[in-house]
């Protein structure tokens, strides 16, 4: 390693996550792009040796393939931003430092306790709202109207909201379903990071418009209740870096938990905006055991436009693992 200047390798370059991160870390490592698709934007942001594709995260040859990649390049650190990919990856780690590559990925435990919605909402009973498994749920003993989702959904695949008794009793449900108390405040999304134990951001955002599960427009917000209860999510799950903790305000204006994705989050560019450095400061962590002092934010909006990428002679041949 380059002091430095490391090598990074980023996966799921086709993601507004990987997208940012590559357009973050410019400069300040040699950085390597993966992907599934030989047309994902953010391979097109590195150098042509540097694009590579790999198989998908649920294939169960993802983790082979990039320790491969990591032994080949000699990369310093590799950041994960596949949800599939992210828990094979995780238990992976021992194997990734073996060849001396740094991972920056939650623990094994805190992604399967947030994949399970059921556990994480009894684990963080205080901010969670009312929430049993389908085959526990007694229709008649809930106010409507009440959400039916998958325990294990994410990106908001999957959930449906059930207006009346009526229509709960007709509902077709799943075994895998969960039913969770409506809550129609505000909603926040929340990047927070936590290293060695210490909360030292938590910065709340409202999505303002939202395009394929990808906030489009969004502000930046001081608000205390909210944070604390992000740094309270962040702490029950034992977070080691960073995640994004999804609130909205219950009828009581209370904020209550939504979801926690353990993974940067694809709106991370107007964190960093505001001044809260969180993929920096756990790169710099990771690599150098540099840990920063708490971070504080300004209150900022985005809208994200369009940005072309034009490559000369048409060279879309990333390297095939």
């Amino acid at each position: 390693m380059t002091p430095n200047h490391p090598r990074i390798l980023i996966t799921g370059a086709g993601g507004a996550a990987a997208v940012v991160l590559l357009h973050h870390l410019d400069g300040r490592a040699e950085l390597h792009a993966a992907d599934i698709d030989p047309l994902a934007a953010g391979l097109y942001r590195v150098e042509e040796g540097r694009r590579h594709l790999v198989p998908r995260g649920d294939s169960g040859r993802l983790v082979p393939a990039l320790l491969r990649l990591c032994k080949t390049h000699r990369i310093d650190l590799l950041i994960p931003t596949v949800d599939s990919e992210l828990l094979d990856v995780s238990q992976a780690v021992p194997q990734f430092e073996a060849h001396g590559t740094k991972v920056l990925v939650a623990r094994p435990e805190t992604l399967k306790l947030c994949l399970d919605k059921v556990r994480l909402c009894a684990r963080l009973d205080p901010i969670a709202p009312r929430t049993v498994p389908i085959d526990a749920m007694i229709p008649g003993d809930w106010d409507y109207p009440v959400l039916v989702k998958p325990r294990d959904g994410a990106g908001g695949r999957g959930i449906r909201v059930v207006r009346d008794l009526s229509a709960m009793r007709l509902l077709e449900t799943r075994p895998n379903d969960m039913v969770q108390e409506f809550l129609p405040g505000t909603e926040y999304s929340v990047d927070v990071l936590r290293l060695d134990r210490r909360v030292l951001a938590s910065v709340p955002r409202e999505r303002l418009k939202v395009d394929s599960g990808v906030a489009v427009a969004a502000r930046t917000v001081r608000d205390r209740d909210v944070q604390e209860a992000a740094r309270f999510a962040a702490e029950a799950i034992g977070l080691d870096g960073v995640a994004n903790v999804q609130l909205r305000r219950g009828a009581d204006g209370v904020p209550r938990l939504m979801e926690i994705n353990a993974r940067f989050p694809g709106t991370m560019s107007i964190t960093i905006a505001a001044g809260a450095d969180l993929p920096g400061a756990w790169v710099e962590h990771a690599l150098y055991g540099r840990l920063p002092d708490p971070m504080q934010h300004r209150e900022v909006a985005m809208v994200r436009t369009w940005q072309d990428h034009v490559i000369e002679g048409f060279h879309l041949r990333p390297e095939r693992d």
